[in-house]
């Protein structure tokens, strides 16, 4: 464990991965700087860092609102004094055929999962270059590696996050900063509250869904061992790396798997 104090800012902060993410950099003697739309659930996070002896700040701040993202920033930097580390984890995802998903929801999506993400790490990517280090990671997903169906929408934001990120690992290759994806299966988390409304999906995968606090472990292990990617598990992303070599064939023979949702 490091004893440096850092400064770990992490979006959507309030629940789920987030609230975990925020709670393991607590442990890890980090100061958390917690964004996101829900003010009330973002103050029950701060007050859980607090409990474990860490310190917080919480922002409420909507990372699909791009204008106030870019004029609040400045503020939020002066008032916590820097950054070390931005872990990208906004985001939400609905599962449904392309025909019935409102265009709104298709914006939405985009809005919050790419656009928001890519519109906050340019934001705070000056006073990383300014300091000449930082990490950033971004929450990405296995379905951004295999797509699968009803859930066209949500795989082509995590494509979009991950092809953000390795250009730019590329163009700050020549810096002391970092860039990291992280992709993960389905986690236990509410994200499944509005996926997954039904419940249907998430009775079929309970047997090998991910623990929240599991993969908040592995995403701050990158701070210790930097690595251009975390996928978990690691079985599915060998399914992935299956899928890129031989799709006819992968879908041929798992067709069925690709349609559970």
């Amino acid at each position: 464990m490091k004893t440096k104090r850092e400064t770990i800012w992490i979006t959507g902060a309030s629940s789920g991965l987030g609230r975990e993410l925020a709670l393991a950099a607590a442990r890890r003697g980090a100061h958390v700087v917690l964004l996101a739309r829900n003010e009330k659930r973002l103050n029950e996070v701060k007050a859980e860092v607090e409990a474990l002896g860490g310190s917080a700040d919480a922002f409420p701040l909507d990372v699909s609102d791009l204008s106030t993202t870019e004029t609040r920033i400045p503020h939020i930097m002066k008032e916590v004094g820097g950054i070390d580390v931005l872990i990208n984890n906004a985001g939400f995802g609905k599962f449904a055929e392309l025909t019935d998903t409102p265009v709104e929801t298709i914006e939405e999506m985009f809005a919050v999962n790419v656009t928001g993400l890519m519109t906050f790490t340019k934001a705070v990517l000056p006073f990383m270059l300014e300091a000449n280090r930082g990490h950033i990671i971004n929450i990405a997903s296995q379905a951004g590696k295999l797509a699968t169906a009803k859930a066209s929408v949500y795989a082509a934001t995590k494509h979009a996050v991950l092809g953000f990120t390795n250009a730019m690992r590329l163009e700050l290759s020549e810096t002391n900063i970092k860039v990291s994806a992280v992709n993960p299966g389905p986690i236990k988390t509410p994200f499944f509250t509005r996926a997954d409304e039904h419940g249907s999906y998430l009775a079929k995968i309970d047997k090998w869904i991910l623990k929240p606090e599991e993969v908040a472990k592995a995403t701050l292990q990158l701070l210790d061992k930097p690595k251009r990617e975390r996928n978990l598990p690691g079985w599915m992303n060998w399914g992935a790396v299956a899928y890129q070599l031989m799709p006819g064939f992968i879908e041929k023979i798992a067709g069925k798997q690709f349609r559970q949702k």
